[in-house]
């Protein structure tokens, strides 16, 4: 059966983009195949991870809203361009980075519920095992319906003040929604802090599952999102929490 989880964060900056780059991989190498949708249509920017050019996006995610295409006529297949050994399939589903069609989804707004429709057709069409919803950080209507449809939702933050009040919301929200599945994802957690305070702290924080605690990179910050992590550090500490999330998400 397939499933659909969300990726979310409160605030921005949490590394939301890369954690659901690398779960797509990760999930890809295992021999699914995996729909990513980037629905942060004001500040796109997952198609850099995947080394998706603009000129090869024939059709975006803004195209199917605009009702120029069917919603797998937007779905890139971006499986060679990640590298590494993949078993399965990548189908990216990017959101336009064109200037003048990024104002315009501003100025004038979209059918919340075709995006979602959108999700399910995609789904079915590409026979997809998992599709992950790459979403606009905070809580608008877009992202509560996304939250809603979703079996499984990844709640992201940082061991910061700003992100520790605002995900409390965001962690509320989803259990009066009654998702399936909410797991969080500490990330960027500083060498001086002890992982395993940090993940205590936050599951009696939220009263929440913790699928993993992740240290800063600097090799994350080298690699400047020119690739997937995953695949180019396959032992790295981040990598291996990740593949924990991954192993949970699949349970």
């Amino acid at each position: 059966m397939s499933k659909i989880i969300s990726i979310h964060s409160f605030r921005g900056g949490t590394g939301k983009s890369n954690t659901t780059a690398n779960i797509s991989a990760l999930l890809a190498m295992d021999g699914s195949r995996v729909g990513v949708v980037d629905t942060d249509i004001a500040s796109p920017g997952i198609h850099v991870l995947f080394n998706l050019d603009e000129s090869e996006m024939v059709h975006s995610l803004n195209d199917y809203l605009w009702g120029k295409c069917s919603i797998e006529e937007a779905a890139h297949d971006v499986t060679s361009h990640v590298g590494g050994e993949i078993k399965g399939q990548i189908f990216l589903i990017p959101s336009s980075i064109k200037a003048g069609e990024i104002a315009r989804i501003l100025r004038e707004g979209y059918d919340v519920g075709l995006l979602n429709d959108g999700f399910r057709d995609v789904v079915e069409k590409l026979n997809l095992d998992y599709l992950l919803i790459d979403t606009h950080p905070g809580l608008n209507e877009e992202t509560l319906l996304s939250i809603a449809i979703s079996n499984a939702l990844v709640i992201i933050l940082r061991p910061d003040s700003q992100d520790y009040q605002g995900t409390a919301v965001t962690v509320d929200v989803a259990k009066k929604l009654d998702v399936p599945q909410m797991l969080m994802l500490v990330n960027k957690v500083p060498s001086q802090f002890d992982l395993d305070d940090v993940r205590t702290r936050v599951e009696q924080t939220y009263n929440a599952t913790v699928a993993a605690v992740l240290p800063h990179s600097d090799e994350m910050m080298t690699l400047a999102s020119s690739g997937i992590f995953s695949i180019r550090f396959p032992d790295h500490p981040v990598t291996k929490g990740l593949r924990s999330l991954v192993d949970q998400l699949k349970a």
